[in-house]
């Protein structure tokens, strides 16, 4: 016992230390449809923000069906802010409650092979059909006992016998494809299914579906039938291979496999959802556990406070959890937008992203990595990372205009929306980048949205300073180097630092001397 608190001790609050296939991650929220949600986030948007990187911190589940459901709850904002009152218990719980924890791990983790993944595929994914000649299976099933009691009364029966034994060997060996395919998933729902009916003894938890007692009902009614899926894989790791063999001899004969698959599969078929709400109550406890999990390995968080309405924005010592030691920035919005000027490096494109992660984590999970919050309910679009493709022929311009429009498309809309955007329109001349630009971000900054926009064009700054609040980040040289400290600072940069560092990095002359001249002209003329 002392022992296993250990571990748990160990477990609770550290970041997983395992492989994650996203393949199976994602199943569920791939297969799910999103009309019951706000905001249902892009794969744009979440390569944008590292979501991958992101959910590999976030997650402490303890099973494949919290793990699977995270992250489906992680990329869907629901329709309406959700209360958050009863699961806060829930968490608290966690916290403070060891045995309580430790009770409730215990029965999750039940879940943790990668079989469990298996799961939502029986209430999401369309069943097997038998094939149009499945009749003569219990014909010949008929026969083969028929012929094995026939045959203690004569032996003239042996020959009826062989053939039928050859045919259902035949109809026996064409069914273990289909049988492979759901020899992971029907034991793991079993398993599943005792998980819940345990968790849902549970008074805390049964608030969550106080009807999910007739689920359970549902699922007890197929169980029988089920079990033998549970005994094939038990066979096939652990029983000798010579009580394997006789109990193959017998499924042969009678073809037990074809007949109980497609008969469980029938049965199941009327029964997803049941399956899901059993799916949907392991998930949520989960979820709440690796919430509380994550929670208590942070120095800080905060739970957000959501504002009706679009004027405000308020972050406090806000950082990025994926970046080690990050350096904590505030800022306060109020109508307007944000728009961020700073050499490279110098951490713009880091807090643009801290903003997008932070309020997504706000609305999804209900914790910021932050003092304070205040955000309206939003969606979430962005522009960050854009690269060539190739593959379909899409320049690095084609692709970023091809976001943008996404954003314009959903300026007018009667929800609020958040736009991160970084280094607008880099992929084109000067001129125009400058020209699009202000005309887009002008666009963007009306009621309901909030704009967050790095950039290096110094020429935004005067043309958008009526909609937008000016910040910068800004380094220091000293003693041949360049120090960044990270800091979000109010105003527009007026130092440029870009020809110096060429310069400390060990440039020619010629080239150092060229450049200043050339930059004093351009300082002197139009863009």
């Amino acid at each position: 016992m002392r022992n296993r608190r250990k571990k748990d001790l160990l477990i609770f609050g550290n970041i997983k230390d395992e492989n994650f296939d996203f393949q199976q991650i994602e199943k569920y929220y791939r297969s799910k449809k999103q009309e019951d949600v706000l905001q249902s986030l892009s794969d744009k948007t979440c390569e944008d923000l590292d979501f991958q990187e992101l959910f590999m911190f976030v997650d402490r589940t303890a099973s494949k069906v919290g793990q699977q459901y995270l992250y489906h709850q992680l990329r869907s904002i629901p329709k309406q802010p959700k209360p958050w009152a009863h699961e806060e218990k829930i968490m608290d719980a966690f916290t403070e409650d060891a045995n309580f924890r430790d009770a409730v791990r215990k029965q999750l983790a039940k879940l943790s092979k990668d079989e469990a993944s298996l799961i939502a595929g029986l209430f999401q994914e369309a069943h097997l059909k038998p094939p149009r000649w499945f009749f003569v299976v219990p014909v010949l099933s008929l026969f083969s006992l028929l012929s094995l009691t026939l045959l203690c009364l004569s032996s003239v029966f042996v020959i009826p016998l062989v053939i039928i034994l050859l045919v259902n060997m035949g109809i026996h060996y064409w069914n273990k494809k289909n049988l492979y395919g759901y020899i992971g998933s029907i034991p793991q729902l079993l398993q599943m299914n005792h998980v819940a009916s345990k968790l849902f003894q549970q008074p805390l938890f049964r608030f969550m579906n106080p009807n999910l007692q007739a689920s359970f009902q549902i699922i007890n009614q197929v169980r029988n039938r089920m079990f033998f899926f549970q005994l094939e894989a038990k066979i096939q790791g652990d029983l000798a291979a010579v009580f394997w063999s006789l109990l193959e001899v017998m499924k042969i004969c009678f073809l037990v496999e074809p007949l109980l698959l497609f008969g469980v599969l029938k049965r199941l078929s009327n029964k997803r959802k049941a399956i899901e709400e059993l799916f949907m109550f392991v998930g949520q406890i989960d979820v709440l556990y690796s919430i509380a999990s994550l929670r208590h390995g942070l120095d800080y968080y905060c739970k957000p406070q959501i504002e009706n309405r679009d004027d405000v924005f308020s972050v406090q010592e806000m950082y990025h959890p994926l970046i080690k030691d990050c350096v904590v920035n505030s800022i306060y919005l109020h109508d307007k937008s944000v728009l961020l000027t700073g050499s490279n490096m110098s951490g713009k494109t880091s807090f643009v992203r801290s903003v997008g992660l932070n309020v997504l984590t706000g609305l999804t999970l209900n914790t910021c990595f932050a003092k304070t919050m205040i955000t309206p309910y939003t969606r979430i679009y962005s522009a960050i990372r854009i690269s060539d493709d190739l593959m379909n022929d899409k320049s690095y311009y084609f692709e970023e205009v091809q976001s943008i429009k996404e954003m314009i498309d959903r300026k007018d809309d009667s929800h609020h929306n958040l736009f991160l955007l970084d280094e607008i329109y880099k992929g084109t001349n000067t001129i125009e980048r400058v020209a699009a630009g202000k005309a887009v971000l002008s666009a963007l900054a009306v009621k309901n949205n909030k704009v967050m926009v790095s950039t290096h064009d110094m020429e935004l700054t005067d043309m958008l300073c009526d909609q937008y609040d000016l910040y910068h980040f800004s380094e220091t040289i000293n003693n041949n180097n360049v120090d960044f400290d990270y800091k979000l600072k109010k105003g527009k940069i007026f130092r440029r630092n870009a020809i110096r560092i060429l310069e400390l990095n060990g440039y020619p002359e010629e080239i150092i001397k060229d450049a200043h001249e050339t930059a004093q002209i351009l300082d002197h003329s139009e863009i």
